[in-house]
């Protein structure tokens, strides 16, 4: 009787670990390459998923996320590029070079500020963001943000530039 309550107990938490690692439902990611994230795009609208909107006071380091609203991005193939941010009321206009990499394999996208005399092999420090969606028209970056004792997003939408 032991064993057969032993068996069953095995069975049990051998379906439970098969639970947990199958995949979960719900909207999956499609797999995004550097030559869809490579291009000039404006960045029009910031959502928020698991954080209120008042919660979030910067991004990327701009004392503000708003002061992203409306920039504009160039990514080139070779890995340099550049923001510029549109400027506003409580924002100066500014363009920020950075070098920028994309990661199929794990869905990131990440980019270095680089400053006058910087090289990008010297920087250390950086932002490292999902890519979440792209096509030829459109770009959806999640930057994860720490809130309570889970992990946030700031959905960051893109549209091609002409």
């Amino acid at each position: 009787m032991k064993r057969i309550f032993l068996i069953a107990a095995i069975l049990c938490s051998s379906l439970m670990v098969l639970q947990s690692c199958s995949p979960k439902g719900g909207a999956a990611t499609q797999t995004v390459s550097r030559g869809d994230v490579t291009g000039n795009w404006v960045l029009n609208e910031i959502t928020f998923e698991g954080v209120p909107q008042s919660s979030v006071k910067s991004l990327f380091g701009e004392s503000s996320y708003t002061c992203f609203i409306g920039s504009t991005w160039r990514l080139t193939n070779s890995g340099n590029g550049s923001y510029s941010l549109p400027g506003g009321a409580s924002c100066a206009a500014k363009t920020q070079t950075i070098f920028w990499s994309a990661s199929p394999k794990d869905q990131t996208f990440q980019f270095k500020k680089i400053y006058e005399g910087d090289k990008a092999k010297n920087v250390t420090e950086g932002y490292r963001s999902v890519l979440f969606s792209s096509s030829k028209e459109s770009l959806v970056i999640k930057s994860p943000v720490e809130y309570g004792n889970s992990t946030a997003y700031i959905v960051l939408n893109f549209t091609a530039s002409k």
